[in-house]
């Protein structure tokens, strides 16, 4: 992720601690203390070790995100009362009059119709400034959770945020396996009933095992089905990405190199942009794993020399290479 899609849950954070605690939090997650350029990358691992931290030493299991503290142990309620449910829309009804007991500033609520089941955040007062980090999470959890319950990532029709589109939007497609779009009357998730599964029993043990694991299995669920610039990233993965050309990408997404390029415009990105990204992720993967060199990375993701990796790299992080060593 980008630095600055977790910007907003940084500030929220920082607002429930004491500098030297925020330090801290930030020193033993492996995120970078100050500011981060809004460029600079935040991996997977860094994400969840700064949640399974932060949650239990400010005693928010949302960490700012909303006006009122989220007590310790408000998911494990939510989990057991959510692992009853004998349906998706029950469970999602469920998830609904639950924060509903909890949240001061938005309420959620849930409508049903044959074509479309939304859940969908409504401000107490007009002039409530939609938290970006905050809405995300909580229709990632109703995501997460419900994927959780059917034992199989459930579709998502569409999301809508009640904020302007951020520059880091193409952020969100790792999130959510579906249309994202921005400056609506409303934030809202949307599924279609008729694609939803009945639950599996869960029992007291995974319940246990998914709590311990948060935030991982509910925000990274692994989908298949996102965008187009995921799919082309995916595909790339699977290839000889370096020598890769588009009219490739396009014959194996099963459409024209026009059309390829246009969807990809549309959602903020091009073919080359997705194969620099793709470099620098390996890149960052490879340092974390810690067992080849510098200099091997550096000519794996096509560099002909390592002082030019060290150039790109920190242009690309605004960090050192050495620095994402574990």
């Amino acid at each position: 992720m980008s630095a600055a899609f977790v910007q907003d849950w940084l500030d929220a954070l920082d607002s429930r601690c004491a500098p030297d605690v925020m330090e801290s939090l930030l020193r033993r997650s492996g995120m970078q203390i100050g500011p981060m350029a809004p460029s600079q990358r935040v991996t997977l691992d860094e994400i969840t070790r700064l949640y399974q931290l932060a949650a239990p030493e400010t005693g928010d299991e949302m960490m700012g995100l909303w006006s009122r503290p989220i007590r310790p142990r408000a998911l494990q309620h939510l989990v057991t009362v959510m692992r009853e449910a004998r349906s998706l829309p029950s469970a999602l009804y469920r998830f609904s009059t639950y924060w509903n007991l909890l949240l001061d500033d938005f309420r959620l609520d849930l409508r049903s119709g044959p074509e479309d089941v939304e859940l969908v955040l409504h401000p107490y007062a007009q002039d409530t400034t939609p938290q970006r980090f905050g809405h995300m999470l909580l229709l990632k959890l109703a995501h997460g959770l419900l994927s959780w319950l059917a034992g199989i990532e459930t579709p998502v029709k569409e999301v809508r945020f009640a904020f302007p589109r951020p520059d880091f939007a193409a952020d969100y497609a790792v999130i959510f396996p579906c249309p994202v779009r921005f400056a609506s009357a409303q934030t809202c998730i949307r599924f279609d009933p008729n694609q939803f599964t009945r639950p599996t029993a869960r029992s007291p043990e995974e319940a246990s095992v998914f709590l311990e694991r948060a935030p991982l299995d509910w925000i990274f669920t692994g989908s298949r089905a996102h965008t187009h610039s995921l799919r082309v990233r995916a595909f790339l993965y699977g290839v000889e990405w370096q020598s890769c050309q588009l009219p490739e990408a396009a014959a194996a997404l099963k459409m024209t190199r026009r059309t390829l390029n246009r969807r990809l415009k549309e959602e903020g990105t091009s073919f080359q942009s997705i194969k620099d990204d793709l470099r620098r992720d390996m890149a960052i993967r490879a340092l974390q794993q810690g067992s080849d060199s510098i200099e091997k990375i550096a000519f794996d993701t096509g560099f002909s020399a390592p002082e030019n990796f060290h150039r790109a790299f920190r242009k690309w992080t605004n960090r050192t290479p050495g620095s994402y060593r574990p």
